[in-house]
């Protein structure tokens, strides 16, 4: 795929078809773009938790309320360490902009592989800290279900957005 066109292909899927998990060889090269992914001064302070074992989908899934993550054969949890990302003079940590564009790579990556996904912030985290057995300086940054929507998953016609001249100034 064209980057442009998966751009605008990428959406938020709430449909996943459970009986239809998605294959390692592609899920690897989904993490592998955000392996790839830049961050401040090349720390990397990030680590990304596939979910996809029966036990541990059922200790994580409860993270969120809503009912159609359960369907999802697959959750990625990106986590960093706050004492492992670079820290600007003025105390800035670009922990949470580093795992944006890790995360924001991976959601794009699956895209291209046309697997779904629906970037997650209202999460429970100290459900996810439990089931993942994380240390305190690590935080749990996102989350996303992977997986092939249903048959019956009706594919948005219209992008719903502000238009350019609303949101870029130039100078």
């Amino acid at each position: 795929m064209e980057f442009n066109e998966v751009i605008l292909k990428r959406e938020s899927i709430r449909n996943y078809n459970p009986e239809r998990p998605v294959d390692m060889d592609t899920l690897n090269r989904i993490l592998e773009a955000g392996r790839i992914a830049p961050s401040a001064s090349n720390y990397q302070p990030w680590e990304f938790w596939l979910i996809s074992s029966k036990e541990m989908l059922e200790k994580v899934k409860p993270c969120y309320s809503r009912q159609w993550i359960t369907d999802a054969p697959h959750i990625l949890v990106v986590t960093g360490d706050l004492d492992h990302a670079w820290e600007r003079a003025d105390g800035y940590n670009s922990l949470q902009t580093d795992l944006a564009i890790s995360m924001h790579q991976m959601i794009l990556a699956a895209t291209n592989e046309g697997v779904g996904s629906c970037w997650v912030t209202n999460f429970n985290a100290d459900i996810l800290r439990s089931a993942l057995g994380l240390k305190e300086s690590v935080k749990v940054y996102g989350i996303t279900p992977l997986g092939y929507p249903r048959e019956t998953y009706t594919k948005r016609t219209v992008i719903m957005r502000k238009p350019l001249q609303d949101v870029a100034t130039f100078c």
